[in-house]
């Protein structure tokens, strides 16, 4: 297994941050982010069933997303810029059920966050625009796809953007509490 890859475990059991194999030099950098003996260290032994990126421009938030049957494991990056990535935990029984973390994530700082099943998803751009990469283990169920407003108070997550922009989908998500009464948790 490669010893280059460093992992920290988060507040909230199960989601880590990992700190990739990366080397720099005057012409620039090679970055490994995914290596499967480390990730099946971390108990990630899936087929990835969706490898995807997406552009945004700085003052956007994204998500909270997540799916209601079949849970997806998340492992994302920046590519290029800098954002704010949030996970609120919706695990059932959880004993950080309704917390959030907040965590950097840059193309400078290199770091990839694993968010394991039964977590909302979503970031801010903080740089004048950012590329974000996602893998995604389990499948997509379109009919299953929803997520969390990203301003339910119950959430308390402090946002640093303070006129986001936000698509049509997103401004008409649930509230937390709507999820917990309707759900209970995935």
């Amino acid at each position: 297994m490669n010893t280059d890859f460093k992992i920290e475990t988060l507040d909230i059991e199960g989601v880590k941050v990992i700190t990739p194999f990366v080397r720099e030099d005057r012409r620039g950098y090679f970055l490994k982010y995914y290596e499967k003996d480390v990730f099946e260290m971390l108990g990630i032994e899936g087929i990835t069933a969706e490898d995807f990126e997406s552009y945004s421009v700085k003052g956007v938030i994204r998500g909270l997303h997540f799916q209601t049957a079949n849970p997806q494991i998340k492992i994302v990056h920046t590519v290029y810029g800098e954002i704010n990535d949030v996970v609120v935990d919706l695990r059932k029984g959880s004993a950080s059920f309704g917390r959030h973390l907040k965590v950097n994530l840059s193309a400078e700082n290199h770091k990839v966050l694993y968010i394991p099943r039964g977590f909302a998803h979503g970031f801010e751009v903080l740089s004048d625009f950012a590329v974000m990469s996602y893998k995604c283990i389990g499948e997509y169920i379109k009919g299953a796809d929803t997520g969390l407003i990203y301003n339910s108070p119950e959430l308390g997550i402090a946002w640093e953007t303070k006129h986001p922009i936000v698509s049509e989908k997103d401004k008409n998500l649930m509230s937390f509490e709507t999820f917990r009464l309707k759900y209970e948790g995935l």
